[in-house]
This record gives structure tokens, sequence and C-alpha cells, in this order.
């Protein structure tokens, strides 16, 4: 009991903190705002995926771009959300949760949890933001999304608490995060198909996670806003020359998060001692 009490604690503390900070909130979503209202509305009636099922299913880039700016919002979202170890550790605040009577995997968790729920919210901000530019949603399509964007947004999360925990300074953690996840935002499919990429670029995207995440995210939203079986496959990112299913993505994901979750819970523990 004590131990979930811990993990609510400070949980309910970066909540709050998160809440307070309305200039954080507004910046975070500006991006992928731009993203989706700007680039992919102006590109929509330019850009035309090649191919007679396409052009037959009426489907344009901004409705392939719509997930993609739900994994930009969640994965950027996730992991700068672990800045708040290193401000609490710059600030001493860090230690003076260390000594109290509670477990650092508690401490871990909480951080891993706040952080996946402030993920959840800015992606679901987005979501509600959607229709605005014209693309069609439903209710059963936001309730399917939110498991999804809260499973990669823990994931990501701990990703972040990882490298946190290893960085001492809040003007290096940016730099070393974007350094990280520019890459692994840029192949993940989340601007562009995944296919006919050089062979060097289209093994990197397999290896990475976060194309994983994207997929998931755009094998769930094409099924809930009726784009033909045919168009939805030819994106799907592809294994051995298989696409991977819904459940594939969902598998890889939720593997990469234990590992990331047990290996940021170590580095946190080591980090403090």
């Amino acid at each position: 009991m004590q131990f979930l009490r811990s993990i609510y604690i400070i949980w309910l503390r970066d909540m709050l903190r998160y809440w307070r900070n309305r200039v954080r909130l507004i910046s975070s979503i500006a991006m992928p705002l731009l993203w989706l209202v700007i680039f992919g509305s102006g590109m929509k009636g330019s850009l035309n995926f090649a191919g007679p099922e396409m052009a037959a299913s009426n489907f344009d880039y901004l409705t392939f771009l719509f997930p993609g700016v739900i994994g930009m919002t969640v994965l950027f979202t996730s992991v700068f959300s672990a800045i708040s170890i290193v401000t609490d550790r710059e600030f001493g605040f860090l230690k003076e949760i260390l000594v109290a009577p509670i477990s650092r995997t508690s401490i871990a968790l909480g951080k891993i949890l706040s952080g996946s729920t402030t993920a959840v919210i800015q992606g679901l901000i987005i979501v509600a933001i959607a229709p605005l530019v014209g693309i069609k949603l439903s209710f059963l399509l936001v309730l399917a999304l939110i498991p999804a964007i809260f499973l990669v947004a823990f994931a990501l999360s701990s990703l972040g608490l990882l490298i946190a925990s290893r960085i001492k300074s809040t003007e290096g953690f940016p730099m070393v995060i974007n350094f990280i996840m520019m890459p692994m935002f840029f192949l993940s499919g989340a601007m562009f198909p995944l296919v006919n990429l050089p062979t060097w670029m289209s093994f990197v995207s397999k290896i990475n996670p976060a194309s994983y995440a994207i997929d998931m995210f755009r094998q769930i939203a094409f099924s809930f806003m009726s784009v033909p079986t045919m168009v939805s496959d030819f994106f799907r990112i592809k294994l051995f020359g298989q696409p991977v299913t819904l459940f594939g993505d969902i598998a890889i994901v939720v593997g990469f998060g234990l590992v990331m979750v047990i290996l940021s819970t170590i580095a946190f523990k080591k980090s403090e001692n």
C-alpha cells in the first residue's frame, strides 16, 4: 500500500506542476498543431499518393499524416517529461525525496506514470483538434486510441527516465534528447511512408521502435476511418517481406516498454547512490 501511495504522490506532484505551467502546455502542442493544420492541409491538395487504389479511395495526405502527428506529440512529450528529474536534481529537491522512507522504484514509476499521463492528455488534445482540419473521427476511434497512446507514452517515458538518470544539467538534456529523438521520429514513418526506401534507411526504420508505435496508431486510425484494406496494407511496416499486424506492433511496443522500464529503474537507482 505504501508503495502505491508513493507512486501516486510523485505522479500527483508532477501533474500539478504540469497543470500550473500553461506555457509548457501550449508550446508543446504548437509544433504538432502546425504540422497538422498548416503542413497537412497545405500538402493535402498537392501531394497525392500514386496508384489507382489511392485515387479510387480518395485517400489524401492529411489522413495519412494524422496518426503521425499523434505519434509526434506522444513521442516528444513522453521523453521530454523526464526533464523534471534533471531539474529536481539541480535544485536539490530530488535529494529530499530520496531521503524519504520510500522505495526508489516507486519514485521512478511515479515519474514514468506522470510523463505517460501528460503525453496522453496532449495526444488527446491533438485528436480533439483534428476535426477542425476535416478529419472525421468517431467515438470508438478515440476510445481505441487512448490505450494505444498510453502504451507508447509509458514506453517512451521510461526511455526519457533512462536518459535523465545519466544527465546532470537542464542545458544538456534537450540536446541529448533531440540527438536521439529526431532520427527516431523522422525514420518512424510519421511524415512519409516507409516504402521504396534506400536499403540502409529501410533497415534503420525496422529496428526503430517508434516505427511500430506509429504503425500501431495508423492501423487503429485507418480501421475506424473506413480506409480501404488495400490502402491500409500499403502503408504497414513490413518485416521479412510480411506486413506487421496490429498485434505484432503492440507486442513489439510492449516488449520495448518492459525493457525500458527495467533499465530506467536500475539506472535511476544507481545514479543517485
